[in-house]
C-alpha cells in the first residue's frame, strides 16, 4: 500500500478460503474526508502464456460457474501464500498451473519468463496477477491427470492470427487473457499478422 493511506475501520462481512468481503473506511492521501468502499480481498494469481516451439499460444477452454459460459482463456490459477510471496515461489506456481491445466511443461532449453504484474478489477478487488511467459512447451513426460475440480474441456494452441479473429469475434473475453496478449504483442513477442 502507498503511503498515505490510513484505514479509519474495517469490517469482515464474508470469508472462506478464496475471498473474504470487507466494508472498510478509508482516508486517502489525496481525500481527508474517510470513504466507504467495499472490498474483495482475494489471493494473488500466475496468468501463463504458454507458447509452443511454432511460437502458438496454448488456450484453455474452460467451464465458468459464475458467468455460466465455457470461455477460451490462458492457463492462470491463485497463489496459497497468504503473505507476500518470493518471485521463485510466483514462478513454481506459474509451472504447476501449466502443468494442471494443458498437460504441458517447459521443452529442455525452455525458459519461464516474469511479464509483469497488473491488478484485476481494482475498482473492487486488491487481487494482483502476475504474467508469465513459458517458452518452448511440451506435453508433460511423465503424463497428465487433471484435477477434477477443474472444468477443463478443451486445450488447444492457436496462431497470433488465429487469436486475432477470435479477439475480433469476440470470442475470448477473459481479461487476463486479453491483458496477457497486450503485453506479448508489446513486447514483440506474439504476431497478430496472419497466417
Amino acid at each position: 500500500m502507498q503511503t498515505g493511506w490510513e484505514i479509519v475501520s474495517s469490517e469482515s462481512c464474508f470469508k472462506d478460503k478464496n475471498v473474504e468481503v470487507v466494508r472498510e473506511k478509508i482516508r486517502s492521501p489525496e481525500k481527508a474526508e474517510p470513504r466507504s468502499w467495499t472490498v474483495v480481498r482475494r489471493k494473488r494469481a500466475v496468468v501463463v502464456a504458454a507458447m509452443t516451439a511454432e511460437e502458438k499460444l496454448i488456450l484453455i477452454r474452460q467451464e465458468r460457474i459464475p458467468i455460466r459460459a465455457a470461455i477460451w482463456e490462458v492457463p492462470a490459477g491463485q497463489i496459497d501464500e497468504e503473505a507476500e510471496p518470493e518471485p521463485d515461489a510466483i514462478a513454481a506456481v506459474a509451472l504447476r498451473e501449466l502443468r494442471e491445466e494443458t498437460g504441458l511443461e517447459l521443452a529442455e532449453g525452455g525458459d519461464l519468463t516474469a511479464l509483469g504484474d497488473y491488478f484485476t478489477s481494482p475498482g473492487f478487488t486488491d487481487e494482483r496477477g502476475y504474467f508469465f511467459l513459458a517458452r518452448p512447451v511440451r506435453e508433460c513426460a511423465e503424463g497428465h491427470s487433471r484435477d477434477e475440480s477443474e472444468s477443463i474441456l478443451e486445450c488447444r494452441s492457436f496462431s497470433g492470427g488465429e487469436l486475432r479473429q477470435m479477439i475480433e469475434r469476440n470470442e475470448i473475453q477473459d481479461a487476463n487473457t486479453l491483458a496477457l496478449c497486450t503485453h506479448l504483442l508489446a513486447r514483440g513477442l506474439l504476431s497478430f499478422a496472419q497466417d
